[in-house]
């Protein structure tokens, strides 16, 4: 039987899908997670414990726990293990993401760096130590510019500032983040640094992908219909395929193959986002990278789309997508097939139109329960509601925040009809969130 070590957070969302692919394809999946190595394995999964701070140590205790217990393929989920996936990768002689192009990947500024020396449209950056005076930077910056952390993902802590006094208001929330408990946790030291950047105007989109050998294998670009300009960049909508021009798709892909290159990604799963901006003649929707918008990637990442968000993509044998009937398979068990040695090439996007939305978290509080639940999937065209926030869960809303209430998932003939089931099924849930209780200290002892 062929064995998969799978990298994750104990946390994570994915891996009972991967667990249901394994079993599908006849695989053994073993977990690799960032746990205490002193308890005995307290989540009862044999999983091997790692410390995804420290990714030389951690690889080199997978590829000791190898010697024994044979991998013939290795998969990273989230952005903090793909280093030591791919460090495992090196160290088995297996194809991979270099491990300096996967840390390249989860580093925005190194990705920026890459991206620029490799001849991709980037936006004005600057890093900037997060104990500086933003008031003292703000004559260099130019307005409307973005604040972000390096190493935070799913638009945790990204800020827009249109002026001065929002540019210190954004610096100064960013730092009480970065300086949280279980940020600095992490000891990463790209946690020292913000980095500011220009606004990127334009429509966002993101793509999915795996990389064969250095050759990009696009299986889906998924739209953001709603508008991503600010104060936070909260992601709620994925929809795919998405309503644009040929050409236009064609341009995303191209652009993120050319940045994917230029961060040296070679093998394995990636999620990009990018924006196009809108055209300068129309003033209406995206134009291509070789009219009057152009395709600026934000992030090519080494590793796939995250959370329940996979369950959006299903795929059949190439060329029997349009046949009914033709077996589907997931995100999940394609990867799966990747690491085993299979090229992606062989599978392509069912021809359904299908999407997700992340269920935005309105405002912070003691999350109670959730109603309407069965009304929202009675909504024609919906899948499936999920909520993953538990009762008496703190909610944290973005930028602060890392999570959501829990996920819609629908499919039809088109987008627009994807989309318009997504909304109506979200209007009829309703969320009780209590507000939080002050915490008083007493005067005495």
């Amino acid at each position: 039987m062929p064995r998969v070590l799978l990298l994750a957070t104990t946390t994570g969302y994915q891996t009972r899908a991967f667990d249901d692919a394994a079993e599908r394809l006849g695989v053994e999946l073993v977990r690799a997670t960032d746990r205490c190595h002193v308890l005995d394995d307290p989540w009862r999964d044999q999983a091997v414990p790692v410390r995804f701070y420290d990714d030389i140590e951690s690889a080199n205790e997978i590829l000791e726990f190898s010697r024994k217990t044979p991998l013939s393929g290795v998969l990273a989920v989230g952005d903090r293990p793909t280093v030591v996936a791919a460090r495992v990768l090196e160290g088995l002689g297996l194809p991979g993401h270099p491990p300096a192009a996967a840390a390249a990947a989860r580093n925005k500024l190194a990705s920026r760096e890459r991206l620029r020396d490799g001849g991709l449209a980037v936006p004005y950056f600057t890093p900037v130590h997060v104990a500086e005076d933003a008031r003292a930077l703000s004559p260099s910056v130019p307005f409307p510019c973005v604040v972000k952390p390096l190493a935070l993902s799913g638009s945790r802590g990204v800020m827009r500032a249109d002026n001065t006094e929002e540019l210190v208001a954004a610096f100064d929330r960013l730092r009480l983040l970065l300086l949280a408990p279980d940020i600095r946790a992490e000891r990463r030291e790209a946690d020292d640094l913000v980095l500011v950047e220009g606004f990127i105007a334009g429509h966002e989109f993101a793509v999915e992908g795996v990389m064969n050998h250095g050759v990009l294998h696009a299986l889906a670009i998924f739209d953001k219909p709603d508008p991503l300009d600010g104060p936070f960049f909260e992601e709620t909508i994925y929809i795919t395929p998405p309503e644009i021009a040929p050409d236009v798709q064609g341009a995303i892909v191209d652009a993120v193959r050319r940045a994917a290159l230029a961060l040296g990604l070679h093998h394995g799963p990636i999620h990009a986002e990018c924006r196009v901006n809108p055209s300068t003649s129309s003033g209406r929707g995206p134009s291509t990278s070789s009219g009057q918008g152009a395709v600026l990637v934000l992030e090519v990442a080494a590793r796939p789309i995250g959370g329940l968000c996979a369950s959006a993509l299903r795929f059949a044998k190439a060329g029997d997508g349009s046949r009914d009937g033709s077996p589907l398979i997931s995100l999940e068990e394609l990867l799966l097939r990747h690491a085993l040695g299979e090229s992606s090439e062989g599978w392509e996007r069912e021809r359904a139109a299908s999407g997700v939305m992340m269920i935005p978290i309105p405002r912070r509080g003691i999350f109670r329960r959730a109603s309407g639940l069965e009304e929202a999937r009675r909504v024609a065209g919906v899948e499936d509601v999920r909520i993953t926030a538990k009762p008496d869960q703190v909610l944290v809303p973005l930028p602060e925040g890392a999570s959501y209430l829990g996920f819609i998932f629908a499919r039809a003939d088109d987008p627009g009809t994807v989309e318009r089931a997504l909304r109506l099924a979200h209007g009829r849930l309703n969320f009780m969130i209590d507000p939080e209780l002050p915490v008083v200290q007493s005067r005495h002892g």
